[in-house]
């Protein structure tokens, strides 16, 4: 048998274990499982993932795709430069980490971008953001974070900072947060939503529900929305190639 999963833990409303299980009966792999792995604590983590001896590897979600990095055996040279893994292999007994959100982020945002989008507006300043955060960066995007308290988590500004006019200077507006996230359906970020517009871009990295109240309100300025259902499945796709990769 070959186990896989997804760690964090609220894993409840995760799409993963559903995504590779069927992925799993398409190629009758009758010798996979993915499982959810919800701990309490970073710490739990290896020590009880150690007890399953046919482990491959496993994806990572928040709240630990930062501090996981610490517990590790290697990391890979990506990962350790955005700070944050989501994929994790057990290769000859140690942990590996990599960052497949990045590839996953790069793949679905690139058709939308076009040369309006130098700056971007990132909501949150977790895992999920600094993967998006290396991708811009990569393109030439200039990136400014947004927090609750920015002197705590280093961004660049408050929601209460933000404005209509701010927001002229952002056109691309990246949601990094599970604001919005089922089952809070109408849970908004504090952002001004009278001013998005038929220039904006914004790409809410929720994939459930497929629209949230987030992208309703863009929309309805004029604005083009992604959701993060390609983005999902994108590093899911990497993360089994990682698991499947032959290393020395």
């Amino acid at each position: 048998m070959r186990r896989f999963g997804l760690v964090g833990k609220s894993l409840q409303h995760s799409f993963s274990k559903q995504y590779f299980s069927e992925k799993f009966q398409a190629l009758q792999l009758l010798d996979c499982i993915y499982d959810n792995f919800e701990f309490a604590s970073v710490e739990e983590i290896l020590p009880k993932l150690n007890d399953i001896k046919d482990l491959v590897g496993f994806n990572v979600t928040v709240p630990y795709k930062e501090t996981i990095l610490s517990k590790l055996d290697k990391v890979a040279e990506e990962a350790r430069s955005i700070g944050a893994v989501n994929c994790v292999r057990r290769i000859n007994g140690q942990y590996v980490g990599f960052n497949t959100d990045v590839y996953g982020f790069s793949q679905s945002i690139k058709p939308f971008l076009d040369n309006t989008h130098e700056r971007a507006l990132i909501l949150g300043t977790g895992g999920a953001s600094k993967a998006a955060a290396y991708v811009l960066k990569t393109l030439g995007v200039d990136v400014f974070f947004v927090s609750r308290d920015k002197s705590r988590s280093g961004a660049d500004f408050n929601y209460d900072e933000l404005s209509p006019v701010l927001m002229k200077s952002f056109l691309l507006i990246i949601n990094c947060t599970p604001c919005g996230t089922f089952p809070n359906l109408e849970e908004l970020p504090s952002l001004p939503m009278n001013g998005f517009t038929t220039q904006h871009l914004l790409y809410d990295m929720v994939y459930n529900p497929a629209q949230t109240a987030l992208m309703k309100a863009a929309a309805n300025g004029g604005a083009t929305t992604i959701n993060g259902w390609s983005m999902l499945q994108l590093q899911a796709e990497k993360s089994w190639e990682i698991w499947n990769t032959v290393f020395d």
